[in-house]
């Protein structure tokens, strides 16, 4: 008879593999699952009877920004409290490693501006104990936390330690430059990096509002850069673009991976401005695929959605000079002077002053906005919109906008599914050569909560829509993602692998609405987000949440890559 350290019994078992749940139970010993079937003549310190419940591997998120928050909070939520075990940071080309001491504000802009983390927070929570990337693994491996991180090289502060003031101004690397960067990031790869990540998209911009380092960086800078990785080591070149040249950019993964063995992944969005670029680029990946290189396109499981109003990080008049000008007044005080209508007059009559790139894309597009209702919808239907509520109510939109956001004692909210707010959600998230990803936990906390759009791929596009199946949801959420990234010792529930796992009560589960939350350093604000029915995660067999209360158990771990594909 054996005795473990917890018994799991009578789960229905989705094993990560796709294949169809078995009632079984499983025996964890030592943070690792030790043996799996009928287990009922065995011990253990704690058993846990998972009766009429779901037990799946726990959810890998590869795309996320808890680069800063991971070298302050032990506990990364709004990941780890919503079944996440292991997330993937360092996306998008930013993050705060190698950084010189006289280059800490740059990289702070720049993670203000385009991840919107708050400036204040950034300030008084990062410790800096590190100036290159090798010695901020190292900080991040001192830091207990709830549950694992990798990390990805960011070209965005390599370029800024290795050109300066040059970066800043997006100039060209020289070939100096560019040896220079390969040689950093050759050390960061023999660190423990998981890979390497760089953006190329307008949306991406510094807090000031400018271009970041990275934008339109050379095609051949990038490809000299994606030579430093290894495909034995599994090595992942992940990129965000514009895609203003498809073939160009789509370039930069294949001549990578051709060269190196390495994968290749972007973002994958169904987008209203080219709503054909997605078929293409899934083109253009299965003709990859075919030659034996590994690309793939991550997708998320729901609109990329962004909430805005008077709590939040930004709304359509947050930086309008009689808006701003109140800012500073009491709660109560402010609310009562935004009613005046003189006041309301004057703040409709102008135009925001340097606005987030979310303010000025969607500033006026009241077909675009919805008011958030509770529970959120994150599909909503165009006759809820802001611009048809006002047109049934013969308002003008702008009008009736200033006044809902004012209702509630200035709680309201909207919604604006800014992008893949599309029919296809579904099809991208089978495409066999696809990943679901793209929650961005860590990351615009002020305005998005996308962490959660694991939960949303089993309520919204299993349970109530019947679109994908349970096991193969499961897979999309952990072994899929644990691949990409070649995490062999996790993603499934398999004797040997880690005892990263969910139990979950399946009628029951349910994501509530977002809130917002004063937690961060210096008393910053965010958005969190609770579920219904997630009963319990284990970390390396430890239970860090049950019934969505954090346990105060942080057995989590940085994952290096060199110890991370056995």
């Amino acid at each position: 008879m054996t005795h473990f350290d917890i018994l799991i019994r009578n789960g229905q078992i989705y094993d990560g593999s796709g294949a169809a749940p078995e009632h079984q139970d499983i025996g964890i010993k030592n943070g690792v699952i030790e043996a799996i079937g009928a287990l009922s003549g065995h011990s253990a310190n704690e058993t846990i009877d998972a009766s009429g419940k779901i037990v799946t591997p726990g959810f890998i998120d590869v795309h996320t920004h808890y680069d800063g928050q991971a070298t302050w909070d032990q506990h990364l939520a709004p990941s780890s409290n919503l079944g996440t075990t292991t997330v993937v940071m360092g996306n998008c080309g930013v993050g705060f490693a190698p950084c010189r001491n006289t280059d800490h504000e740059v990289l702070i802009q720049l993670m203000e501006g385009v991840e919107e983390i708050p400036e204040t927070a950034m300030n008084e929570g990062l410790p800096w104990d590190w100036e290159s990337f090798p010695e901020f693994l190292d900080s991040l491996d001192r830091k207990p936390r709830d549950i694992d991180v990798a990390a990805l090289y960011p070209h965005g502060p390599l370029r800024v330690f290795v050109m300066g003031e040059r970066a800043v101004n997006r100039e060209p690397a020289t070939a100096e430059d560019i040896k220079a960067m390969q040689a950093l990031l050759a050390e960061g790869m023999a660190a423990g990096a998981v890979g390497f990540s760089t953006s190329r998209t307008l949306v991406h911009r510094s807090s000031d509002g400018s271009l970041i380092p990275t934008y339109k960086a050379a095609t051949q800078e990038l490809k000299a850069l994606g030579k430093t990785l290894s495909g034995e080591q599994g090595h992942v070149f992940q990129l965000i673009s514009d895609w203003d040249d498809p073939a160009d950019e789509f370039s930069i993964l294949e001549d990578t991976c051709k060269a190196t063995g390495a994968k290749g992944t972007f973002t994958l969005l169904q987008l209203d401005n080219q709503p054909e670029l997605w078929r293409e680029q899934l083109s253009m990946v299965e003709a990859a695929q075919t030659r034996g290189l590994d690309i793939r396109g991550q997708v998320l499981s729901r609109p990329v959605g962004m909430m805005m109003g008077m709590p939040s990080s930004m709304n359509p008049f947050y930086r309008r000079p009689t808006y701003l000008a109140l800012s500073d007044l009491p709660v109560e005080e402010r609310l009562d002077r935004l009613t005046d209508p003189e006041t309301k007059a004057a703040i409709l009559g102008e135009s925001n002053i340097n606005p987030h790139i979310f303010v000025k894309i969607f500033n006026d597009k009241y077909n675009k906005m919805y008011p958030m209702v509770d529970p959120i919808e994150y599909l909503p239907e165009p006759t809820d919109s802001v611009q048809a509520r006002a047109d049934a109510e013969g308002k003008d939109p702008q009008s009736w906008l200033y006044d809902y956001l004012l209702g509630n004692a200035g709680t309201n909210l909207i919604y604006i599914p800014a992008a893949n707010y599309a029919d296809g959600i579904p099809e991208l998230l089978q495409h066999p050569h696809t990943v679901a990803a793209l929650g961005d936990g860590g990351a615009h906390v002020g305005s998005i909560c996308d962490a959660s759009a694991n939960l949303y791929l089993i309520t919204k596009w299993v349970k109530q829509k019947a679109k994908i199946e349970l096991s193969q949801g499961i897979r999309m959420l952990t072994q899929q993602p644990a691949e990409l990234y070649s995490l062999n010792d996790r993603g499934m529930i398999k004797v040997g692998l880690k005892a990263d796992i969910n139990v979950i009560d399946l009628e029951a589960l349910k994501l509530k609405t977002p809130h917002i939350v004063q937690d961060l350093p210096a008393g910053g604000k965010r958005f969190l987000q609770n579920a219904d029915g997630l009963e319990l995660t284990v970390v390396a067999g430890d239970v860090i949440y049950r019934e969505g209360r954090a346990t105060g158990a942080l057995p989590g771990k940085l994952i290096r890559r060199q110890t991370a594909g056995q």
